[in-house]
């Protein structure tokens, strides 16, 4: 677990970060840390956990390691070891972070929408979108035999796919059918990712995109 969640007085400055969301969207990146008084950069736990993350998306869970981070970041190991115990602690941060970012934010943003058939078009273009522009997923996926992963990934699977379904009850589906329809659409969005990212001239483009997702989720609410 991390030691501290309070500002890093051990941090020895640098040039500041710019990690603000970008169209509405949950940032992973690193936000503008407040300075000091001497012109020194503050971080927090929640910062390194951001840079991890990072890291993971770039080069998979051997890319979290303390010093590129901190040079990433623009500190030292000293901002580390305030903030954590070890690299598992911040592997765990990480994780929790993609976690609540990727899934309960996306799932909180997507409720404000009335129309279950809307929020389960909307979702999925969003998600879509997300993970072609992003390789962390498949990092993730890749990378789900270490324990810290798979405990996450049960977890996250089973909150996306549970969430799903309750969308396919609520467009009048019964509870096993929408269970099983929500495990299609997952399994559709987790092979469109991984195809994006290993063959994407293969995946429509543009309108042609959208036009594919929705047929999709055109595919999933069809009633025999």
């Amino acid at each position: 677990m991390a030691r501290r969640s309070t500002d890093d007085p051990q941090d020895t400055g640098g040039t500041s970060l710019d990690g603000g969301p970008s169209d509405g969207a949950p940032s992973d990146g690193p936000r503008r840390d407040r300075k000091t008084g001497g012109g020194r950069r503050r971080l927090t736990a929640d910062d390194w956990a951001a840079a991890a993350l990072a890291a993971i998306g770039e080069g998979g869970l051997a890319a979290v390691a303390v010093e590129p981070l901190a040079t990433r970041l623009g500190t030292t190991k000293g901002s580390f070891y305030w903030h954590f115990a070890n690299r598992d602690a911040l592997v765990d941060a990480a994780l929790e972070r993609w976690e609540q970012l990727h899934t309960e934010a996306v799932i909180t943003t997507v409720e404000a929408e009335p129309d279950p058939e809307r929020r389960l078009r909307g979702l999925f273009a969003y998600a879509s979108a997300a993970s072609a522009a992003d390789p962390l997923e498949v990092s993730l996926l890749a990378t789900a035999a270490e324990p810290r992963v798979t405990a996450v990934l049960r977890r996250v699977t089973d909150r996306r796919v549970g969430y799903v379904a309750e969308l396919f009850a609520a467009l009048g589906f019964p509870a096993a059918e929408a269970r099983r329809r929500g495990l299609l659409a997952y399994t559709a969005y987790l092979g469109h990712t991984q195809l994006g990212h290993a063959v994407p001239e293969s995946l429509p483009d543009g309108a042609d995109r959208d036009r594919y997702l929705d047929s999709v989720i055109d595919t999933l609410l069809c009633r025999e």
